[in-house]
């Protein structure tokens, strides 16, 4: 099943101040710029524009709401990485993206995309730093693996998951490509899980 087949746009904001009163449930994307988080929740939604995707990195600024059912919501979070924005856009970006990750109790996952071709990168590492203290779930979509030729896709990959298994264990991560559409079902099974599993929880 898509997960995110029926999103609607929620709501957008600017300030941790403004994040909106639910009692549901909350799975956030995040990612480099032009990493390719909005393609990826696009493909997910098989949806061609419910998140924008912008050929200028760092065009996401706010924090975007895509509401799935009466209490589940998707989070696209700003990309994170591009150089040409000033220094207190910038330091407004990490605040935002780091009190959120850290501190909101509706957050259930993270899905952290990274391009392929540059996985890992120490703002990437940041991010992994900042959730996965919290305990909840981190699924990694490596995006654009329809650059590589398979053989180097898949080297990448268990480079990736021996990096991972070792710094941060319990961090799950697979092949994506929204251009070919593969990994469409992988990522679809890990996120209807989390949702299913943290809407037993809340209704326990």
């Amino acid at each position: 099943m898509i997960p995110f087949q029926n999103a609607i746009f929620y709501t957008s904001i600017n300030d941790i101040r403004d994040l909106p009163e639910h009692s549901g449930i909350e799975i956030a994307f995040a990612g480099r710029s032009n990493a390719g988080k909005s393609s990826a929740i696009n493909t997910l939604a098989n949806k061609n524009r419910l998140a924008f995707v912008s050929k200028t990195p760092g065009r996401t600024q706010h924090i975007n709401f895509f509401q799935l059912k009466e209490n589940q919501f998707i989070v696209d979070l700003p990309g994170y990485g591009y150089a040409k924005v000033p220094d207190s856009v910038r330091q407004h970006w990490q605040g935002l993206l780091e009190q959120y990750l850290q501190t909101r109790k509706a957050l259930k996952g993270l899905v952290l995309i990274m391009d392929i071709r540059h996985p890992l990168k120490a703002l990437d590492i940041q991010m992994l730093n900042w959730f996965v203290p919290t305990g909840k779930a981190v699924h990694i979509l490596l995006t654009k693996a329809d650059k590589l030729s398979k053989q180097k896709a898949h080297m990448t990959l268990q480079a990736v998951t021996q990096y991972l298994n070792k710094s941060y264990p319990g961090c799950t991560v697979q092949l994506f490509s929204s251009l070919a559409g593969s990994g469409v079902e992988n990522a679809a099974t890990v996120i209807n899980e989390w949702l299913n599993s943290a809407r037993i929880l809340e209704e326990g």
